[in-house]
């Protein structure tokens, strides 16, 4: 790979800077552009939490800003199948590896577990939690509007909205966590859960990959703050979170997640 460098895990052009450029001291933040809808308020929300926002699916934009976000609306399938064309899943990998932030929302949180089953047909996700996404066994789908979540102890994204409703728009989720430690310093995900005829995962929390269910860009103050909660997050390096490049890669891969894992929106089923 002539012209290239190994850095936090990831593949660069060496003539890319370390970071996007970050006035002000604000943390740099891409939401991945895939196609995934209208994801303009995403934008705008991080913007207000403290971000310095850029949509893009350059390689360059991906792998180095501060934190990436992976939007998503629509069906499981079709989001795996749009990220796969811009090289999303490998450049999503890369920034877990390295222990870089990554924020999924919605269908953004479901492709990152190892399968998604609509209309009877079963599509491959990421893989990097082990499960299955399938629909909510409910009178009414989707479940669409405000609900409460049941929050975990310690968990730092939802410091200060423990107690909150979070708007969620989905007909699928993940119904089951089966989730074991295998590496003894690896410290076990945080999960949040809400009910919608069954319990199902509103949000999880694993080192530098963290993704909910809800969409915090529509959840008025309390997604407001969750998101400022993520940028803040992205200014200092936390347990398990964002590495520095001269981290050790046994440290790096430690912070990795647990494998290397629809409703209907206003813009599709998902």
């Amino acid at each position: 790979m002539s012209g290239q460098v190994l850095r936090d895990g990831a593949i660069v052009d060496p003539s890319a800077s370390r970071k996007l450029p970050s006035p002000e001291g604000k943390p740099t933040v891409t939401v991945l552009d895939y196609g995934s809808g209208n994801v303009r308020s995403a934008v705008r929300a991080l913007e207000r939490a403290g971000a310095e926002v850029i949509l893009s699916s350059k390689p360059e934009d991906v792998l180095n800003a501060d934190g990436l976000v992976v939007p998503g609306v629509g069906a499981f399938e079709t989001v795996m199948r749009e990220l796969k064309a811009v090289d999303g899943i490998r450049l999503i990998g890369r920034r877990v590896a390295g222990g870089r932030p990554v924020l999924g929302i919605c269908v953004g949180l479901q492709v990152l577990f190892e399968a998604g089953v609509e209309h009877g047909t079963e599509a491959k996700g990421m893989g990097e939690w082990p499960g299955k996404v399938e629909l909510l066994p409910a009178d009414v789908v989707p479940h669409m509007g405000w609900n409460t979540v049941k929050v975990p102890e310690g968990s730092k994204l939802f410091a200060g909205v423990e107690n909150e409703r979070f708007y969620f728009v989905h007909s699928y989720g993940v119904q089951e966590w089966t989730f074991d430690v295998i590496q003894p310093r690896m410290a076990a995900p945080l999960v949040t859960w809400s009910e919608h005829g069954a319990p199902f995962i509103a949000a999880v929390e694993n080192g530098p990959l963290c993704a909910t269910q809800f969409h915090p860009e529509k959840s008025g103050d309390a997604g407001a703050r969750l998101l400022h909660n993520w940028v803040e997050a992205l200014r200092r390096p936390a347990d398990g979170g964002q590495s520095d490049s001269s981290q050790s890669d046994s440290t790096q891969a430690n912070n990795t997640s647990a494998h290397g894992g629809a409703p209907v929106s206003e813009e599709g089923s998902a």
